[in-house]
């Protein structure tokens, strides 16, 4: 039998017929029909390039004082709050943000000595 064959006669199958080949293909084969779907969904899905990031303050650097006033920019916190996430880095100043937003505001970070990681 050909695959053409074999085919031809699955078209052929209604519904039930064809839920009761998969079924005893599986038995058979050893093998589960839900496992190679999820296979083939899995690199799609990791294929999904990420659009939101969290920024986090790895390292503050020498410049303190510059990092807490870009801190407090990007992030609106008032001085004290602003300082208190300097001094706790690392530690993740946004959340969520845009791709365009987080590399902007890394970009911003390193300027003044700062490491940032967006996660």
């Amino acid at each position: 039998m050909t695959i053409e064959e074999i085919i031809a006669a699955v078209k052929e199958l209604t519904v039930l017929e064809l839920n009761d080949l998969v079924k005893a293909a599986e038995e058979e084969f050893g093998v589960s029909a839900a496992a190679g779907v999820a296979v083939v969904a899995g690199p799609a899905a990791a294929a999904e390039e990420k659009t939101e990031f969290d920024i986090e303050l790895t390292e503050v650097g020498a410049e303190k004082i510059k990092v807490i006033k870009v801190v407090r920019e990007v992030t609106g916190l008032g001085l004290k709050e602003a300082k208190e996430a300097v001094d706790g880095a690392p530690k993740v100043l946004k959340e969520q943000a845009s791709k365009e937003d987080a590399e902007a505001i890394k970009a911003k970070l390193e300027e003044v000595g700062a490491k940032v990681t967006l996660k």
